[in-house]
């Protein structure tokens, strides 16, 4: 495994430990068994590090596999809808802290829009796998696209978000009928 690999497997055992905000890079260079020097070889930033943990080490939370004009739109839905509430599930330890300390969550969003990364990348991406199906006339063309992507973002989020508060961090997936039934209900309204 090389040092990047056991850097990053040691900055998400970290942060789902500790939380993105408590999670320092000399812990985390540490606990991969290197100095910090050694982990600004590979990262630029703690931010680079957090970013590449989520894309490395974390389930995609947009559009998975689906394909416009492949599956039905409910089945597409229910894929997105799984991925998006897996990543929830893994992610919400991660980011806790950042919302009770306001400076550093200004900053880890700056951070974020400059690493093209962020909550809303999720939303955009449904949204555009919906316009896709849109155009395809299998989506209602005066279906708000946006609106239908937030909620099923919200919801996939919220349902996550009651799991890990009920169960805590060992909590299992949601139940696959949730998440079909989320998507079905949201297909129904397209």
């Amino acid at each position: 495994m090389s040092a990047r690999e056991r850097i990053l497997d040691a900055a998400a055992d970290i942060m789902r430990e500790r939380g993105v905000a408590r999670a320092t890079t000399k812990e985390i260079a540490r606990a991969a068994g290197y100095s910090e020097a050694a982990l600004y070889k590979h990262f630029r930033d703690k931010e680079d590090v957090i970013v590449q943990v989520l894309r490395e080490r974390m389930p995609a939370a947009s559009t998975p596999s689906v394909r416009p004009g492949g599956e039905t739109v409910a089945e597409n839905l229910f894929t997105i809808a799984r991925a998006a509430a897996t990543f929830y599930q893994q992610a919400l330890p991660l980011f806790g802290g950042l919302l009770a300390e306001h400076a550093r969550l200004v900053a880890h969003r700056e951070s974020m829009a400059r690493y093209g990364a962020g909550p809303g990348h999720a939303i955009l991406g449904i949204s555009e796998y919906l316009r896709a199906e849109q155009e395809l006339g299998r989506v209602d063309r005066a279906a708000d696209v946006e609106i239908a992507a937030v909620l099923l973002d919200g919801a996939c989020f919220h349902q996550a978000f009651l799991r890990y508060y009920a169960e805590g961090p060992d909590a299992g997936p949601l139940p696959d009928d949730t998440v079909r039934r989320i998507a079905q209900s949201l297909t129904r309204a397209l």
